[in-house]
This record gives C-alpha cells, sequence and structure tokens, in this order.
C-alpha cells in the first residue's frame, strides 16, 4: 500500500502543482508566485493530512519528490504561459483530477495508520480540499470548495468507496481505481452539467425588513 499511496500522492502533486501555477499566470504573478503557488496547491492538502496523523516530518518535507515536482510544473507553465493562460477548463478538469487522486491517496493513508473508517473518509476530503483552499486564499479568492459544483461531494464519495473496499477486504488497487474515478467522474460531471448542493434562498428584502429599491428617483420624479 505504501507504494500505492506513494504514486497518488506524487499524480496528485502534479496536477494540484498546475492548477496553481495556471492560477497564477491568470492572476499575472511573477515566477516566485508561480513556484509558491504551485507549491502550496500542491502540498498543502498532504501536510495537513500527515501532521494530523501523526506521520512526521511530513512526506513532502521528507521526500525530495514532493518538491521538485511542483517546483519543475511550475517552471513548465512559467515559460508556455502564454499557451495556458487563457484556457479554464484544463484548469478545471485537472483540478478534478488532482481532487481525485489525494482524496484516495488520503483515505489509504489513514487507513494504513490504524485510523477509523469515519476518520479516513475525513482524512481523504481534507487531503483533497487542502491544496485547492491554499491556492485560493493566496491569490484573494473564495476556495473552491466553498462554491463550486460538488467538489467536497466528489472527495467525500472516493474516500468512502476507499474506506468501504479496505472493510470488506478488497485489494486495494482496484479499490483505489474505483475511489478514484468516482471522484472525478462526480467532479467532472458538476463541470459540464452544474450540477450543485442547494443554496440558500434569498429574498428582496434586506436584514431590517425594509423592501429592496430597484431603482433611485431622483428630484423630479424620474427613475434611475
Amino acid at each position: 500500500m505504501k507504494t500505492l499511496v506513494l504514486a497518488l500522492d506524487l499524480a496528485g502533486t502534479f496536477a494540484f502543482a498546475l492548477t496553481g501555477a495556471m492560477t497564477a499566470v491568470k492572476h499575472r504573478l511573477d515566477l516566485f508566485g508561480i513556484l509558491v503557488l504551485s507549491l502550496a496547491a500542491a502540498t498543502f492538502g498532504g501536510i495537513g493530512r500527515d501532521v494530523l496523523i501523526g506521520s512526521v516530518p511530513p512526506a513532502a518535507l521528507a521526500d525530495w519528490r514532493y518538491t521538485t515536482v511542483p517546483l519543475l510544473a511550475g517552471v513548465t507553465v512559467f515559460f508556455f504561459s502564454s499557451g495556458t493562460a487563457r484556457f479554464q477548463t484544463p484548469v478545471l478538469i485537472l483540478d478534478a483530477a488532482g481532487l481525485a487522486f489525494f482524496a484516495v491517496s488520503g483515505g489509504l493513508k489513514a487507513l494504513a495508520f490504524g485510523l477509523t473508517p469515519i476518520a479516513a473518509i475525513i482524512l481523504g476530503v481534507l487531503t483533497g480540499v487542502g491544496g485547492g483552499i491554499a491556492r485560493d486564499i493566496l491569490v484573494a479568492e473564495i476556495p473552491t470548495v466553498l462554491r463550486a459544483d460538488l467538489y467536497a461531494v466528489a472527495a467525500l464519495a472516493g474516500a468512502t468507496v476507499v474506506v468501504m473496499g479496505d472493510r470488506l477486504q478488497l485489494s486495494s488497487v482496484p479499490v483505489a481505481a474505483v475511489g478514484g474515478a468516482v471522484c472525478f467522474g462526480l467532479r467532472f460531471m458538476a463541470i459540464r452539467h452544474g450540477w450543485h448542493l442547494p443554496r440558500a434562498w434569498q429574498s428582496h428584502q434586506t436584514f431590517g425588513g425594509r423592501p429592496r429599491r430597484d431603482a433611485v428617483t431622483d428630484r423630479k420624479g424620474r427613475s434611475s
């Protein structure tokens, strides 16, 4: 399982690093900013997971590959920024892929450390969304997990498949593949069709109970 978790971690690291670098290009950051966002998006979820389960120092700090992969991704996007800056859909697809890789690896590593099924699911979700939260906060955006269509729900579904497979004592590799496919598929379909959870209903009145005026009337009685 250790090799599987490493492979999933590095795949998720690369995917999220690309989203971080592309987000930095979108916000017109310099090379340093691109590398910072690449590292933040690629490593924060895994670092949070490792700290919570007591795997210290975190793999992202102890293994040089976790640093090299996002740096290479950031440099690549920097030199080819003219071809990536205008592409929003690839960023969303890569983000969905990174979410799937990390949700599955987070759940598997939590199970390997003897955590309960519920805790493993929670760690899978946190691993999946952590990097994206760090990336969005650094560019002063509302984190994708709080506003996107079925983001955390997709990670929850993928991590749940992994935990259920473990409880049924199934082989880790096919379970990880199915869990990743479920997470990615849900996120992809949500992007494509705009699926989302219910939102709070908003009336046309303010909290003070006074109706909102849709137009402003000037001194001559004309509305504008």
